[in-house]
């Protein structure tokens, strides 16, 4: 092989391998802003012949704060073991009891339904939960109640 071509065939493998890793950039930066959108999105269902994307959506402390204000929903901690709760919650389900407790204690599958723990995980798997049984008006506070209260909104020592 000639020097030229040598240099050619370099030149175009060094430029494949660059493009790869420039896609591959843009892809991972795609999957991280899809991420940290606040309606999460799981996964779709067959409705029919119609797929229907099953969701949750997740909140800050402010927007629950501001939701608490009128508040028209059921305020569930799901924190394992019972935690001192947000003001005007309503009822405690343990994360890992909910797809059992559901359907007596959140009768309304179409109801607006606030699901909180101490740092927003088992929230977000309660969530993931009720949106698979089938619940339409699911919302997460991100964060929890280490995000409520380190925006400076109290919590009550007591046990539902």
């Amino acid at each position: 092989m000639r020097m030229e071509n040598k240099a050619i065939f370099i030149i175009l493998f060094i430029v494949a391998i660059g493009g790869i890793v420039v896609w591959r950039a843009a892809e991972n930066g795609r999957i991280k802003e899809q991420s940290a959108n606040s309606d999460y999105s799981k996964e779709t269902t067959e409705s029919g012949n119609m797929k229907v994307a099953v969701s949750f959506t997740d909140i800050d402390s402010s927007e629950l704060s501001a939701m608490l204000q009128q508040k028209d929903f059921t305020l569930v901690d799901v924190h394992i073991p019972e935690q001192p709760h947000i003001p005007k919650t309503d009822s405690f389900i343990p994360f890992n009891e909910i797809a059992e407790r559901a359907a007596k204690e959140l009768p309304d599958k179409n109801a607006k339904i606030v699901l909180y723990c101490r740092s927003g995980s088992m929230s977000r798997t309660a969530a993931e939960e009720l949106v698979r049984l089938g619940y339409t008006n699911v919302y997460n506070l991100a964060g929890g109640t280490i995000e409520w209260t380190a925006a400076g909104y109290p919590v009550e020592n007591i046990k539902l």
